[in-house]
């Protein structure tokens, strides 16, 4: 039986670590050429070096997201590399302004219920900006560069947004990463309906809480873990490779009728609140 993906280039932003990482992986898996996409040049070698040791062809790029002219070279290298983009999976974001990607176990936890420095009335402008520039500046940006490869190669192909399971519940202390995953949720749904005549489908996905260096040392903390636990039905905290597999079904053809859609792998989180 052929891979799902068997033939197609797949860009990945974000693709260094956590859920973007667990996506250049499955990807892979099913045969996709994949170019990793990361602010840090050297996690996404080390990604690209893991997907050529089980066979896949992968290569690397350096992007800002929030930057238009980092993002036109970003799909200039996917085509320089491969010749074309089928999918691509907008996974680059931030918790807060001063989030790095880094390894879990360096990341510092935020308590964003007791700062109120996070708080609409005391947060500054610039943090504000920063998560939205980029996490819905820097989806669109992507989006739209992507888009415009594809329309141009004349044959469609998938865009899959990484959303929140925040893009509808809001979470004090986290205002500006709520509005902007909201956001990239209505982009998602306007780019569907924009691209569409080109054969481009456009879906989102909404992931809970999910075991990601974005986490940051919460997951070493119990408490955390503990209230996390409880909000959550299926009583776990997910892992990349969930999200990888909604997105995956939203990039192959598998979901060939879908478009304007989210899918939200929370392990029930929002059952009782959407």
């Amino acid at each position: 039986m052929s891979r799902r993906l068997e033939g197609k280039v797949a860009l990945v932003t974000g693709g260094a670590s956590g859920i973007g990482r667990g996506c250049a992986l499955r990807f892979a898996e099913e045969g996709a050429s994949v170019l990793v996409a990361d602010l840090n040049g050297e996690r996404a070698e080390e990604v690209a070096a893991e997907l050529t040791t089980i066979g896949a062809k992968a290569d690397t790029v350096v992007v800002d997201t929030s930057s238009e002219a980092s993002c036109e070279a970003m799909v200039r290298a996917a085509v320089a590399a491969f010749g074309r983009i089928d999918t691509c999976v907008a996974a680059a974001g931030i918790s807060h302004a001063g989030y790095v990607s880094r390894p879990a176990d360096e990341q510092v936890g935020v308590d964003r219920m007791d700062r109120d420095d996070l708080l609409v009335l005391d947060k500054s402008l610039a943090s504000w900006q920063k998560v939205l520039e980029v996490n819905l500046t820097g989806v669109m940006l992507t989006d739209r560069l992507v888009a415009r490869q594809m329309v141009a190669q004349g044959e469609g192909g998938t865009i899959v947004n990484i959303a929140s399971m925040a893009a509808v519940v809001a979470l004090p202390g986290s205002a500006d990463y709520c509005v902007s995953k909201a956001g990239v949720w209505m982009l998602t749904k306007v780019l569907a309906l924009e691209l569409a005549r080109h054969k481009i489908r456009v879906n989102a996905v909404g992931p809970g809480y999910i075991r990601t260096s974005m986490s940051g040392s919460s997951v070493s903390h119990q408490p955390w873990v503990d209230a996390r636990l409880k909000e959550t039905p299926l009583r776990r905290l997910g892992e990349p490779v969930d999200i990888a597999n909604a997105c995956l079904y939203l990039a192959c053809d598998e979901s060939s009728f879908v478009t304007g859609e989210i899918l939200f792998p929370d392990g029930g989180l929002g059952a009782g609140t959407r």
